[in-house]
């Protein structure tokens, strides 16, 4: 992949996968340090990344790793962190109300359930696709995303009710 390939990559992938990782997390700024670290291992690699071969998906895999991965690191300080971070100001504008419900909704899910969610309905990845991004079976992925599908309806149909402003269900 030559440097304008690459580049060209990155201006249509990094906010898709930031979003992607966002709603995964639950944790905006730690879903953009991991994009941002995946993009620079695939810097140093990207003689190998071929666009055919998913470049896209082995980015959202380095991703979620390094975010699994520091995850375990922190354990109890990663919790309190994100406590205290809420009275930080920052120059990234606020998701609106929709993003913010779905991501709260997301929370309640196992995680295994929630990457599944988030890899199927955001990323718009098959079944089969989503099975071997995780490496668990097609019919576990099935079982996973009707357990979601079940854990959020409450959830989120509360949610557009409220923001209808009429409150008749749907």
């Amino acid at each position: 992949m030559t440097e304008e390939e690459f580049q060209e990559l990155y201006a249509h992938s990094v906010t898709r996968l930031v979003g992607q990782l966002y709603l995964m997390t639950g944790d905006l700024h730690e879903a953009q340090d991991v994009v941002q670290e995946a993009f620079v291992r695939a810097w140093g690699r990207r003689s190998r990344l071929v666009r055919d071969a998913g470049p896209e998906a082995w980015l959202r895999t380095v991703a979620w790793r390094l975010a699994v991965s520091r995850w375990r690191r922190r354990g109890r300080a990663a919790e309190a962190w994100r406590r205290h971070a809420g009275g930080l100001a920052g120059t990234v504008p606020a998701p609106g109300p929709g993003t913010v419900a779905l991501v709260a909704a997301l929370r309640r899910l196992p995680d295994r359930q929630r990457r599944v969610a988030v890899l199927h309905y955001v990323c718009d990845l098959s079944v089969e696709q989503v099975a071997a991004e995780t490496g668990i079976s097609s019919g576990t992925v099935k079982t996973h995303l009707s357990r979601a599908r079940a854990a959020l309806a409450p959830h989120l149909s509360a949610t557009e009710e409220a923001d209808d402003g009429r409150g008749a269900a749907r």
